[in-house]
């Protein structure tokens, strides 16, 4: 077990597995592991953009920025998040909830005098003071974090984590007994396949074709993540295929190069 790892327990199937927290990049240069406790973890059953990132202090210099909540598959199925010591400073109060000590935060009470509200003419208004979203509004996603990339493995790295903040669930990196890719390295998560290119080289047809293929073989969104480029070749092939092409710029973030990231990126999973 690595030095700052815990024994986590599926509350499903009770079974053990060890895990141990990704080190994140503080802007002091220090790396900033999440603060995990042993043996502690909770089914994750809905994703939300809020709860997806977790406050740590870097105890170098005390510095606390937001990183993204550990994770860990279970091999039942199950999506453990992993609790981080600094949750058990509570929540905030709920709205409505009463504060500390003597403040209370109940939102005022409405005055009924002027239920259809007036207009600076004095005439009944008929603008309404809130328009409700429509129910099928998807849940307002936080801008991605990138991380800076400074090797392969950060690249591959930063694909997952984009994956994520997309929505998907679970990502982790292919396996011996799965296919390989020709080159590159391939993640998978519930729904999605992804070949990602951490060489300077551009990413070729043969590459793209092969992950679409094997995208196909199980059902789910094919997509295409390359440090360099992709030749144009390949994005006509991709166009075609709709898959969705993005490059990993060396901030960390991915940038969309046709219309199927477009829409991915926008919509998410």
């Amino acid at each position: 077990m690595a030095k700052d790892g815990v024994l986590v327990r599926c509350p499903v199937c009770r079974h053990e597995q060890a895990y141990a927290p990704p080190a994140f990049p503080c802007v002091c240069g220090k790396p900033v592991v999440p603060p995990v406790r042993h043996g502690a973890a909770v089914p994750l059953t809905h994703r939300t953009g809020a709860d997806a990132w977790v406050t740590v202090r870097c105890t170098a210099c005390g510095r606390s920025a937001d990183w993204p909540r550990p994770e860990l598959g279970c091999a039942c199925g199950t999506v453990l998040r992993i609790v981080v010591a600094s949750d058990e400073a509570g929540e905030p109060p709920a709205r409505g909830d009463s504060g500390p000590a003597g403040t209370d935060t109940e939102a005022p009470a409405h005055d009924d005098s002027d239920p259809a509200g007036t207009g600076a003419d004095g005439h009944p208004s008929l603008t309404p003071s809130h328009i409700p979203l429509p129910r099928t509004a998807p849940t307002p996603r936080p801008a991605f974090r990138p991380l800076p990339v400074r090797s392969a493995g950060d690249a591959v790295a930063t694909a997952a984590l984009y994956l994520r903040w997309l929505g998907y669930e679970d990502v982790r990196e292919a396996g011996p007994d799965e296919e390989r890719p020709p080159s590159g390295t391939r993640l998978a998560a519930l729904g999605v396949l992804a070949q990602v290119e951490p060489a300077v080289r551009e990413t070729s047809l043969r590459d793209v074709e092969c992950a679409w293929l094997t995208a196909m073989a199980l059902s789910v969104t094919c997509v295409c993540f390359a440090l360099c480029d992709f030749t144009p070749a390949a994005r006509d092939r991709a166009d075609e295929l709709d898959v969705a092409l993005f490059r990993i710029d060396l901030s960390g973030t991915p940038e969309p190069l046709n219309g199927a990231a477009d829409e991915l990126a926008a919509t998410g999973a």
